[in-house]
């Protein structure tokens, strides 16, 4: 069976979609995770509650309140609408946005754990020579933490990639413009084109089945502290 053109855009309209939202969240969690790894606020439970709440919540409940936030009368549609952006409501950035949010913890978590993990001997150690914090920060935390932000990369990616209810919503079901591989699928099924949907679903299980299996074997990676990712 030939991939439809259409079916060919939603499978890399998924892929651009999660690389972009990866990449967007390690910037924004990497900052988030390791202040949760350090701080002693009393703020840092109810911060790493709501940073969780994606775990929990349905995706049509966040997708609902992005809309509402989205429309011209609502806060993020009226500051974009005042920068001339226009609506993010049914637009690829809009998806970005979503997913942001939907995929945060599956970012921010493994980072978490990773940073926690390297304890405070090393930056003491690193500290003894003179290394400013963001000379510690680089040259002693990331390269510890690597394995996590392996995890963080491969869970933000690969959970963006398996979304539905989120970008049906905020994004609908655009061909060419928001129309992604999950969509797709339903798609098919609603107007009982089985093979297609089969042909895709199997793509998106067989996908499921290596980032699985490369978190596996990397959780099988143990640093130099004996820790498991």
């Amino acid at each position: 069976m030939e991939i439809s053109q259409t079916d060919m855009a939603a499978i890399w309209l998924t892929l651009r979609l999660a690389s972009t939202v990866t990449l967007l969240l390690l910037l924004i969690g990497t900052p988030m995770a390791w202040w949760l790894s350090q701080t002693r606020s009393k703020l840092k439970a109810p911060i790493a509650a709501f940073l969780a709440l994606p775990l929990i919540l349905p995706p049509t409940v966040i997708g609902f309140y992005l809309l509402v936030a989205m429309a011209p009368d609502g806060v993020l549609g009226q500051l974009t609408n005042g920068l001339g952006l226009g609506s993010l409501a049914f637009s690829f950035w809009g998806l970005v946005l979503a997913s942001m949010i939907y995929s945060l913890p599956f970012v921010v978590q493994p980072l978490h754990n990773a940073f926690e993990a390297i304890g405070a001997r090393p930056l003491e150690v690193a500290a003894t020579l003179r290394a400013t914090p963001i000379d510690r920060f680089f040259s002693v935390v990331m390269p510890l933490a690597k394995p996590g932000f392996i995890s963080a990369a491969i869970l933000g990616f690969a959970h963006t990639v398996g979304e539905f209810g989120v970008v049906l919503m905020i994004g609908g079901n655009i061909p060419y413009k928001t129309q992604v591989i999950s969509v797709k699928i339903y798609e098919h099924v609603e107007l009982f084109e089985y093979e297609q949907a089969h042909y895709l679903s199997v793509l998106m299980m067989g996908f499921s089945f290596v980032v699985l299996l490369g978190l596996y074997l990397l959780r099988g990676t143990k640093t130099k502290f004996g820790m498991r990712f």
